[in-house]
């Protein structure tokens, strides 16, 4: 055993001082809190959630037409997402697209929860256990055909529509709006379905 250390039954270990306890404690919580400041779930600036909102309206299938790049998302195409609604009221996530590289399908299922009540379209959504980001609906087809999504930061948009194609007017509508809002416009992806 080495001079003047302890056994900390809390930490499992040995330690060779009280200190060593408490800086493992300061790097774990900076560690969290450093995960947690990714899962943001307060919409960015310059972006506002639709209201009136029913989100019985908005479940069912939606295609992907357009996003920013993100490495879950690389290489997919004919991109659809899935809401339905879970026994316990959150939101079934499931997205699902073909990843042309590897040649095959890929389905991410996720879970979903209403954020700031249940007319705005704000929500939080998880794929990852307890960590949550934001889903921002900041643009709705007064029937419910398109939709505009940011994340929770303008790094991550999304243009979706119920059916594969949109309506060049309204692309072009969303592309001012999403550029008022600080979306990276000339970023965009333009899905394959």
């Amino acid at each position: 055993m080495l001079p003047h250390s302890t056994f900390d039954s809390r930490a499992g270990f040995q330690t060779n001082s009280a200190g060593t306890w408490r800086s493992l404690m300061l790097v774990t919580m900076i560690v969290f809190g450093l995960l947690l400041a990714g899962c943001s779930t307060t919409p960015p600036a310059n972006v506002t959630p639709v209201t009136p909102f029913k989100l019985s309206r908005y479940l069912g299938q939606w295609h992907e037409i357009a996003r920013l790049d993100h490495s879950f998302e690389r290489d997919m195409i004919k991109v659809t997402a899935q809401y339905s609604m879970n026994p316990d009221g959150s939101v079934k996530v499931l997205n699902r697209g073909f990843n042309t590289k590897k040649q095959a399908w890929k389905d991410a299922v996720g879970k979903a929860w209403l954020i700031d009540g249940p007319n705005k379209g704000a929500l939080k959504v998880s794929f990852f256990g307890p960590f949550y980001g934001g889903y921002f609906i900041t643009a709705l087809d007064p029937n419910y055909q398109w939709a505009m999504v940011v994340g929770p930061d303008v790094d991550y948009f999304w243009i979706l529509a119920r059916q594969p194609t949109i309506d060049e007017g309204v692309k072009s509508d969303l592309l001012k709006q999403a550029r008022t809002i600080g979306i990276a416009v000339d970023d965009i992806i333009w899905v394959a379905q």
